[in-house]
């Protein structure tokens, strides 16, 4: 049977909903471009005004005018010991309005629901962390080693204005950090009725973002002509388009097949997982990619003129390969670039990944356990990746756990990016508790 939480959290679970909803309201739009980029600068100091008001100080720094970054500490009663991250995201990707059932920086809630670009990525864990420290600190808790949080910008263009620049720049203020949690872990995935699984994060791919160049004799349209820039380009992003990678079963992604197999009693392939995996609905999509190296056009460019062959072709490509994968990666990859197409990196940084085992992923289970009877967590490799590339470089296991008990019929992995994102008020509440939990003993 589930045991009540050790505290109340009445303040927490009554305004996490309004926090949230108040930072989607903050438009942190990330374009990739600082110039069109907006509200990073608005949302640290709107979190800085937040903890400032329940007595807990940050710092803000800058990595160009408007990417701010937020670090505070709050102190432990065992100062001894190691400190623990919790890392978050303020930037949001874009979203076009006629799209959406309701406007996506509105913040607005209904159905149960708080709706907005950021609700689910990641915009629900900084509300949550937010709503759980101010709660400490009404009530005179204290964790017991000391928290570091982090509310940093760029993420979602890779963080080089964000999480890289702080590890880079500003490595001091997470001095001592042994371990880091963050996004994407920690949700459910209803098996039925008494029991769901939560995959929490141990592994991400690595990020290789590129852009691919061909070269060619420019002219006129109506000549006929064997050098064309834009058909070498053309044939190039249709073997990437087309391609399907082998199969490579890392070892989080074993532990979690064993865990579905059980869970479902169904045998499964490990040369063919994925007709197993389909039992899982829309989420199989994301466990799918982490189960090989993927490589997904996203962009082309060429030509000015209908008329008029263009001298040169470029495409944008989202690579990501497993870890320990690199180099068989770059062999896939310039198997299926072939010749006469140059590649340069946009984007290219470190897959991560840890064991699900440790105190630390105990007090995680443990932290499921007590506010779910039917929760079994499982490890697991998330297909894209989070700022654990950079603060896994200072040292720190990373893992994603940000507690979600989700409604069994929503379809939470559209929602990553996608239109109409939302989040359950109820599965925030859920997460209050859990984290509340966790990070009292973490």
């Amino acid at each position: 049977m589930s045991q009540p939480s050790p505290a109340p959290l009445a303040g927490a679970q009554q305004e996490v909903a309004e926090l949230l909803s108040d930072l989607i309201r903050i438009d942190t739009t990330n374009t990739g471009d600082t110039a069109t980029s907006a509200g990073e600068r608005k949302a640290a100091e709107w979190v800085a005004g937040k903890l400032d008001e329940v007595g807990i100080s940050s710092v803000i720094h800058e990595s160009e005018p408007g990417r701010a970054n937020l670090v505070a500490r709050i102190e432990g009663t065992h100062r001894d010991r190691p400190a623990l991250l919790v890392h978050g995201h303020l930037d949001v990707v874009p979203a076009d309005p006629s799209e959406w059932s309701v406007h996506p920086f509105s913040g607005e809630e209904r159905d149960g629901y708080v709706w907005g670009r950021g609700a689910v990525d990641m915009k629900d864990m900084d509300a949550m962390t937010l709503a759980v420290v101010r709660d400490w600190s009404r009530t005179g808790v204290k964790p017991d080693r000391d928290i570091v949080l982090a509310f940093v910008a760029d993420e979602e263009a890779g963080g080089r204005k964000g999480a890289h620049f702080m590890v880079d720049e500003h490595p001091d203020l997470f001095e001592g950090c042994t371990e880091a949690i963050s996004e994407v872990g920690g949700f459910s995935i209803t098996v039925r009725d008494d029991l769901r699984l939560y995959l929490v994060q141990t592994a991400e791919k690595g990020l290789a973002w590129m852009r691919l160049t061909a070269q060619g004799k420019p002219g006129h349209g109506s000549f006929v002509h064997d050098d064309n820039a834009v058909t070498r380009l053309a044939h190039a992003v249709a073997r990437i388009g087309s391609a399907r990678l082998p199969t490579v079963l890392t070892p989080p992604m074993r532990q979690f097949l064993d865990a579905v197999s059980d869970a479902y009693g169904i045998e499964i392939d490990p040369d063919s997982p994925e007709e197993a995996l389909a039992r899982l609905g829309s989420i199989s999509r994301m466990i799918g990619a982490a189960l090989r190296n993927t490589v997904s056009p996203t962009m082309l460019e060429a030509g000015y003129k209908a008329n008029v062959i263009p001298g040169s072709a470029s495409a944008t490509i989202d690579g990501r390969f497993l870890y320990g994968q690199e180099e068989a990666f770059e062999s896939q990859l310039a198997e299926l670039i072939g010749e006469g197409v140059r590649r340069e990196w946009i984007v290219q940084d470190q897959a991560v990944e840890t064991t699900f085992d440790g105190p630390l992923v105990d007090l995680m289970v443990e932290a499921l356990k007590a506010e779910d009877d039917g929760a079994r967590p499982v490890p697991f490799t998330m297909s894209g990746g989070t700022d654990a590339k950079s603060f896994e470089t200072l040292g720190m296991r990373c893992f994603g756990f940000s507690p979600l008990k989700l409604p069994a019929d929503l379809d939470f992995a559209s929602l990553f990016h996608g239109i109409d994102e939302r989040i359950a008020v109820d599965s925030l509440h859920f997460g209050i508790r859990v984290l509340d939990r966790f990070l009292r003993k973490a």
